[in-house]
């Protein structure tokens, strides 16, 4: 069988996404010599990162920020495209908010001070960014204006981010061995973690190093620590991306005492096409999600309405969607749409491998939808049509108010008739993309026990670190605190491991 030669290795970095990219990255410009072990194939490397649509939140104050990230901007018609601003104080404001206030604070100010700088280092290594409009921004009356605080995103998705990332290891001397499965730390209370433990070719090796970085994801493909940690009924979830995240690295840093951090009975997981495969499809990508539920009425099998559709911008709820989905009976739902709202519908709604029903009449079609009660279908769409507030003028930029009044449960935003053929209706379930809990980390990422020392020489960034993400999610953070807080271990894996000038 075949050996790892760790000869001079500083840094091993276990995990192949962007957010172990990002640690890699960082230490080798931090002068280390740095090994990473990917438990994937090749053709299936980087996690969570490869299944992303690319959405990256950071705070700006202006256009000319964005030019500084994307300088193909200035080529457009910027007197039609109202940018806004992201602030400092609305990053903030949008992540306790969608914690309910739980989020760590210190945690929270490294993300949001950092997000401009970790976007602008993340576009020299190579990462296009690009405008989000039609993803975050909708023409109304011939002008663009965004909302949610995701102005660029990321061209070419996650699949083109990890092909990127892993383009610059090469360039960086990074080498990444493929199917190498970490299976414990190195470690003693002396010298503290100086490697890892993998199962590699059939056989156990033991691979030395000075700093280890833990950056491999959550727990959310491993259906047993799925019902252990967010309860009955989510080990039969979907899972929306790699099929490799199975807490290998969280249940490593708790054998040493780390100190588990965050909600770990919280998950993002969103609307899911009912048919998708159980776990990501790399050539599908991210087109299985179904986001567009603003400008839907969302039924379940018993034809009943189950939420607020208009509640908020969908990149602020989007990632509740699956939970809400799993308690329904059935554990489906159906989003129904008229011909109105197509053309602001995303890519998604016209992917070739999708659960669709259509029809020329809500009756046609709540006879097609399988699985529910249909006489209850044209009962609630019929209720919901009258109860629209039609004389207040739709806009899908902002929270228009137009709602409906005088039902149990009233839709707050875009709330549209659904009364022009055709008609379609989507099939959805719940489809989980990370699991919230993970480990207490120091403001340098060191990883922490319980009493708040820390284990030296291991450090933790992306999935792995707890404390950011409590009940809800904001879009686009995750690739952000993945490159932030990689960015901050791969610097700190290689002071410590003494190779930092």
């Amino acid at each position: 069988m075949a050996s790892i030669d760790t000869t001079d290795i500083d840094v091993i970095v276990v995990g192949a996404g962007n957010a172990a990219c990002a640690s890699a990255a960082s230490a080798v410009e931090n002068g280390s010599k740095v090994l990473m072990i990917e438990t994937a194939p090749e053709d299936a490397r980087g996690g969570n990162s490869a299944f992303t649509g690319g959405a990256f939140r950071f705070s700006y104050n202006n256009v000319d920020d964005l030019i500084s990230l994307c300088p193909s901007l200035v080529d457009e018609d910027l007197d039609n495209i109202d940018f806004g601003t992201y602030t400092h104080e609305q990053y903030y404001d949008d992540i306790f908010r969608m914690t309910q206030y739980r989020a760590d604070g210190d945690m929270c100010e490294i993300l949001v001070t950092n997000s401009y700088d970790s976007a602008k280092w993340m576009t020299s290594h190579g990462v296009e960014l690009i405008p989000a409009t039609g993803r975050q921004a909708f023409k109304v009356d011939g002008k663009f204006r965004f909302w949610g605080g995701l102005a660029l995103r990321i061209n070419g998705g996650g699949e083109q981010l990890v092909l990127n990332w892993h383009e610059q290891m090469k360039k960086l001397g990074v080498k990444v061995i493929y199917e190498c499965t970490a299976i414990g730390l190195i470690h003693s209370e002396g010298t503290g973690v100086r490697g890892v433990r993998v199962r590699y070719q059939g056989e156990e090796h033991e691979l030395k190093a000075k700093s280890v970085i833990l950056a491999c994801g959550s727990f959310e493909s491993n259906a047993e620590m799925r019902a252990r940690y967010l309860g009955p009924g989510w080990d039969l979830a979907k899972v929306r991306g790699t099929a490799y995240n199975n807490g290998a690295g969280l249940n490593m840093a708790l054998d040493l005492g780390a100190m588990p951090y965050g909600h770990f009975s919280g998950a993002h997981a969103v609307a899911w096409d009912l048919n998708a495969p159980p776990y990501g499809d790399i050539t599908i990508g991210d087109q299985f999600q179904k986001h567009n539920v603003p400008f839907s009425v969302v039924v379940n099998a018993n034809g009943e309405r189950f939420r607020d559709e208009g509640e908020d911008f969908h990149s602020y709820v989007y990632a509740r969607y699956g939970g809400e989905i799993l308690q329904q009976p059935g554990m489906y739902a159906f989003q129904i749409f008229d011909a109105k709202v197509q053309h602001l519908l995303r890519s998604e709604y016209r992917c070739r491998f999708l659960t669709k029903y259509s029809a020329d009449t809500i009756e046609e079609l709540a006879e097609k939808m399988e699985g529910v009660n249909a006489a209850n279908v044209v009962k609630t769409v019929k209720e919901f049509n009258e109860a629209c507030r039609t004389d207040i003028p739709f806009d899908p930029n902002v929270h228009d108010g137009r709602c409906t009044e005088g039902l149990s449960l009233n839709k707050s935003n875009w709330a549209n008739p659904i009364d022009e053929p055709p008609f379609d209706a989507y099939a959805v379930t719940a489809g989980v993309t990370f699991t919230f809990g993970g480990v207490k980390v120091s403001g340098q990422t060191e990883v922490e026990r319980s009493d708040g020392s820390v284990i030296k020489g291991l450090f933790a960034a992306g999935e792995m670190v707890g404390g950011l993400y409590f009940h809800g999610y904001a879009s686009g953070t995750g690739l952000m605190a993945g490159a932030t807080f990689g960015r901050i271990a791969g610097r700190q894996a290689a002071i410590h491991a003494g190779t930092s000038n």
